[in-house]
């Protein structure tokens, strides 16, 4: 049996075509994750989107990963009973993606959307906020400074040459 040896020339192609697109992607994406530390029942909050959409309006996206083993088992719950996932699937969750809109004024937030993911960031179960259904209408809440949704709001705000 002979084992066939991968030309250097197509690995070392491979490397350089495998650079380029990273160095690109990170031009055109830039890095917008702001760690917030944990919160007050131990989970662990990142944002890791946020702006201003094309029509003005002010948008954050947030990540709660469940550093609480308590919190993480009651969702997972709530995935199977609720949802139907097995338990396989529901036990397999790691984080939950929120988005956010805010008024023009940045006094009230509405939630978008809910996604669970797994540890491969793999989707789980989510709910859209479109207004389709009665369950999916979107609710404004006054915005606080201190939850994650607040402090994506203050990034958001400031000039565009101080942020992150």
């Amino acid at each position: 049996m002979t084992v066939k040896k991968t030309p250097k020339s197509v690995l070392l192609a491979l490397l350089v075509a495998l650079a380029c697109f990273k160095s690109s992607a990170m031009e055109f994406a830039p890095e917008k994750q702001v760690y917030l530390g944990l919160d007050h029942i131990g989970m662990l909050w990142y944002i890791v989107d946020y702006g201003i959409k094309e029509d003005g309006t002010p948008f954050a996206v947030t990540r709660r990963y469940y550093t609480n083993e308590h919190i993480r088992q009651e969702i997972v719950g709530l995935l199977i009973t609720n949802f139907g996932h097995s338990e396989e699937v529901a036990g397999s969750l790691y984080f939950t993606e929120y988005g956010y809109e805010y008024t023009q004024d940045g006094r009230q937030f509405a939630l978008t959307y809910v996604r669970h993911h797994d540890q491969l960031g793999g989707y789980i179960h989510g709910t859209v906020f479109d207004g389709s259904c009665e369950s999916s209408t979107r609710t404004y809440s006054d915005v606080v400074p201190t939850h994650a949704v607040g402090r994506a709001l203050t990034l958001i705000m400031q000039p565009a040459a101080t942020r992150r």
